[in-house]
């Protein structure tokens, strides 16, 4: 997704000499390898779309993965930079040389680049279950993110291990089919009420129409409005923001799930948000249903037919979904970098992956980031979170285009001040007052952007220059 952007933005800017590196043979990323029965985007569609490439044709207010991975082949193709990508060209190494990123790929193509822009994205190395005895399964397992399309899930009971926005579009999805469901929980969700809805061919007739009626939505005041309070409530953990979100979440579970037993299975022991939250207008109901069994106690053991809770309980099952989410620490890795002096990239993030504003590093000049260490990754858009940061990006690009350096970093003064306060902020933000998640990194500390909308948006509005050494 980020990757699409920036080539288009940079050949829509003149560049001649753009190469796109893509691991796989299509594009798409998440989008391309997330197959998962119900896999649904939870940010409005018409907000998940590239300001330049407006889309009419949307089916609904929240899509589901398909029709996501469509319209980025169809951008792609609309504004003609397949021809900038190399497929099947996973990088290994990279190093920079003076004025220049000597580039290596691990089929030993070898490249040069002025500038590395690195839009590999987040969640994209999948993260396996550590449980005893998940080798001996005799059925098919499957993670989320390898989902097997192919085979056939109809007549057969499925375990789904985990619950966060993927284990809940699963069982929802799977449940309101009839499928039979054990869901195997670590610890409960905060849900938010989200309902969907189609657009009708009406609909759709008005948005080829009217670009006005698209960005009714896109720029919908509601919906900004929401995201505001909600990142107001990340940042002031006591303030009013975050007791209406606490507040919906709780009328939700208390009204939406009648049986008192189940009810507690569901309650989290934690606050709303400090999770990301789900969305979901549906899944309480089908929790409720008698096809789908919801276990908390946790798993003791996988065996041949099935899984051992820790009550000594074996659930038979058919199938197990691993909907266990990802190495959220990866970034570029498992690609070697090598900045300044021959500096790795495993030694600058020894402590913790981090960069300045999320986007730049310092000892490695024209090395920039889309959704780096402290990006905003939580309920809302990230194709608006890279449009700014290649708005961001793009400034830093034409200063140095506008001077004799050769390139632009972070000075380390500015690094480490951004790094003081981000991590003095984020400890006190929602996402640090006390759960496991995949926002901490291995320190504990949230490695999310800890302020509101509006500072992320005036940060990468206007760079601040004095915070870069020219090279």
């Amino acid at each position: 997704m980020s990757g699409i952007l920036c080539a288009i933005k940079l050949k829509e800017a003149g560049h001649k000499h753009i190469t796109v590196f893509e691991k796989a043979d299509r594009i798409g990323g998440t989008w391309r390898d997330n197959r998962y029965p119900g896999l649904t985007c939870d940010v409005p569609a018409h907000a998940y779309t590239y300001e330049f490439a407006p889309n009419p044709e949307w089916s609904a207010y929240l899509v589901g993965g398909a029709e996501i991975q469509a319209y980025f082949e169809k951008v792609v193709d609309d504004h003609g930079i397949r021809p900038l990508i190399r497929f099947n060209s996973e990088i290994e190494k990279m190093a920079w040389n003076g004025d220049h990123w000597d580039i290596e790929t691990k089929d030993g193509f070898k490249d040069q680049a002025h500038v590395a822009i690195m839009a590999t994205g987040v969640l994209h190395h999948p993260k396996f279950p550590d449980i005893k005895g998940l080798e001996n399964f005799a059925g098919k397992a499957m993670h989320t993110a390898q989902w097997d399309v192919d085979f056939p899930l109809e007549g057969k009971r499925i375990g789904i291990i985990g619950n966060g926005s993927t284990g809940i579009q699963m069982v929802t999805h799977l449940g309101k089919k009839g499928q039979d469901i054990v869901h195997f929980q670590r610890s409960p969700q905060w849900m938010m009420p989200y309902p969907n809805f189609e657009y009708s061919e009406e609909d759709k007739a008005k948005f080829r129409a009217s670009l006005e009626a698209i960005d009714a939505i896109r720029y919908d005041e509601n919906y900004w409005s929401a995201i505001r309070r909600f990142t107001t409530g990340i940042t002031d953990i006591d303030g009013p923001e975050m007791r209406e979100i606490e507040d919906i979440c709780r009328n939700f579970l208390e009204t939406a799930v009648v049986d008192e037993t189940l009810r507690r299975k569901l309650t989290p022991t934690y606050r709303a948000a400090c999770k990301r939250l789900i969305y979901s207008y549906d899944y309480y109901g089908v929790a409720q249903q008698p096809n789908v069994e919801t276990i908390v106690c946790g798993i003791r053991e996988i065996v041949a037919d099935g899984v051992i809770d820790n009550d000594g309980t074996l659930h038979k099952v058919d199938v197990l979904a691993l909907a266990t989410g990802f190495q959220s620490d990866r970034f570029v890795r498992p690609i070697s970098v090598k900045g300044v002096g021959g500096r790795d990239i495993e030694d600058a993030w020894a402590e913790r992956c981090a960069a300045y504003m999320a986007i730049s590093i310092p000892d490695f000049p024209n090395f920039f980031l889309f959704n780096g260490p402290s990006s905003p990754v939580g309920n809302f858009s990230l194709i608006d979170v890279a449009e700014k940061q290649w708005g961001y990006i793009e400034q830093l690009l034409n200063r140095v285009a506008s001077s004799n350096a050769s390139g632009i970093v972070a000075s380390k003064a500015a690094f480490d001040d951004y790094e003081e306060r981000r991590i003095t902020k984020a400890k006190a933000s929602i996402f640090g007052s006390g759960c496991t998640s995949w926002y901490l990194d291995k320190t504990g500390v949230p490695i999310t952007w800890p302020w509101d909308y509006d500072a992320f948006a005036d940060a990468m509005a206007q760079p601040d220059f004095d915070a870069f050494d020219m090279v």
